[in-house]
């Protein structure tokens, strides 16, 4: 899918005119990253990085987009014309798409000259945030339901098409067994999944009839409805009698329950089903699920098998957005890369400057400990204690000695603008990230006050982060 330059904001282009016209596109270096955890959560999936890639090393400005720029009257001949000979040149380094991350830490770090680092900024961050805040939320409800099946049922209800097929892809990442949305399969290799809606039942001239066809039709996929009418009367009832004749075919009935009281219904259902002897029948539930009614059902005890989930998942529910943010961290000047700094009134939004590596410590039984942020160059040791410093405030620090393996998560995924990582499947992905987050601390997945992970600075950093903190910008 072509991604046009046009999806930026209109002070990228403005700025990039600027840079040009003062003959200024030195080397620079930006830096990705998110300021806060999204639903008051200990993690967070990084995702959307594969479809970013491939926009990204595809950009290019076509002459209707060309016209339209000139149409705005804010454009020089001369600027639209290096605009037609536009592609990106530069290095992309990130993290591997499916890792758990944490705030103010580097996921992706771009290289390449102002004017077209510049450009790339927008696109980054709508398809970065977007598709992490959906990875974690599949994530938590995945969680929540103790790695039940989570079916993703948001289509229409996600923020348009694009939200629709992006939220599919990131909510399989985080942990969703399938979608609804038919195209988001075609166009992700994504498993499809689907039962029926209310006007399947209501279209025939009795709820014995629907099922009856529908069990026809779909024998070894039969997911039944039950709650048109009176779920523990009729729907039930019903269902039982189809569920006999596929049994007697070996096939296997599925009821769905999309109203009502799921503890209460799903342990009723089951309790009937078993005593009709169809006990390999399975209840699927839907009806504005989330990780917390989830997680209540599960505690509960509810005899449910799967989870269709919607609203909550593909819109981020009760978080709006992800936090992720886009700032300058190095710049050429006489031929050698020096520092930048954003330096803010409130402590938390001064980012910290310099090319810089993250490395994330384990235990012996792969469990994470820690994020420590270096400086690229630094010649930093494999073994040995190593010191934490906190990166808001000075004297706090902590030695890291019992780890049995350090890892640098920034690896190179574009170089003069190709790609250098092959496209992933997308299954591989979802994989590393439900094992990824199987390690962590159980103390990081917890719904309500989950423990803060620990992402601080090396010492060369800390001290260079200072210096700069103290220095006259202006």
């Amino acid at each position: 899918m072509r991604l046009s330059p046009l999806l930026t904001d209109l002070y990228e282009l403005t700025m990039m005119q600027g840079y040009f016209l003062n003959d200024r596109n030195p080397r620079v270096v930006f830096d990705m990253f998110f300021r806060r955890q999204p639903f008051h959560g200990g993690f967070s999936l990084f995702a959307g990085l594969d479809d970013l890639l491939d926009g990204i090393t595809g950009l290019s400005f076509s002459q209707d987009e060309l016209e339209y720029l000139d149409s705005l009257k804010l454009f020089r001949r001369e600027f639209l014309e290096l605009l037609a000979d536009f592609r990106f040149q530069g290095d992309i380094y990130s993290v591997e798409e499916g890792t758990p991350v944490f705030p103010n830490e580097p996921l992706i770090r771009v290289h390449g000259g102002l004017l077209e680092t510049q450009l790339v900024e927008s696109v980054l961050l709508t398809i970065i945030n977007f598709q992490s805040l959906i990875a974690t939320k599949a994530s938590r409800i995945l969680l929540a339901s103790h790695g039940g099946n989570i079916v993703e049922f948001g289509l229409r209800r996600a923020q348009g098409v694009d939200g629709a097929l992006s939220a599919a892809r990131a909510a399989y990442i985080g942990g969703a067994s399938a979608t609804s949305n038919t195209l988001a399969g075609k166009l992700y290799g994504l498993p499809v999944r689907g039962t029926m809606a209310h006007s399947w039942v209501m279209a025939f001239d009795n709820e014995l009839e629907s099922f009856e066809r529908y069990a026809e039709l779909y024998p070894d996929m039969s997911v039944l409805l039950i709650d048109t009418y009176d779920t523990l009367g009729s729907g039930l009832a019903n269902a039982i009698r189809v569920g006999r004749i596929l049994k007697a075919k070996g096939k296997r009935l599925g009821v769905r329950l999309d109203s009502g009281d799921l503890e209460y219904l799903s342990k009723r259902v089951r309790r009937e089903l078993d005593e009709a002897g169809l006990n390999d029948a399975t209840i699927f539930v839907s009806n504005e699920l989330d990780e917390e009614i989830i997680h209540e059902l599960v505690t509960a005890g509810s005899p449910i098998d799967g989870w269709g989930v919607g609203t909550q998942l593909v819109t981020g529910g009760s978080e709006a957005a992800f936090s992720g943010v886009y700032k300058l961290v190095a710049k050429e000047e006489n031929g050698e890369m020096i520092p930048t700094i954003k330096i803010s009134n409130n402590p938390e939004k001064s980012t910290t400057p310099g090319i810089k590596q993250l490395y994330r410590y384990y235990d012996a039984q792969g469990t994470p400990l820690g994020d420590l942020l270096a400086l690229e160059e630094e010649n930093h040791p494999k073994d040995g204690p190593v010191v934490f410093h906190h990166p808001l405030y000075e004297e706090r620090s902590f030695t890291l000695r019992d780890y049995a393996e350090r890892r640098p998560l920034l690896t190179q995924v574009v170089r003069a603008g190709r790609r250098i990582s092959p496209r992933e499947q997308l299954p591989a992905v979802r994989e590393r990230a439900i094992e990824l987050v199987h390690h962590l601390d159980e103390t990081y997945k917890r719904l309500l006050n989950p423990h803060i992970y620990k992402v601080s600075l090396s010492h060369r950093l800390k001290e260079l982060k200072l210096s700069m903190l103290h220095s006259d910008h202006r």
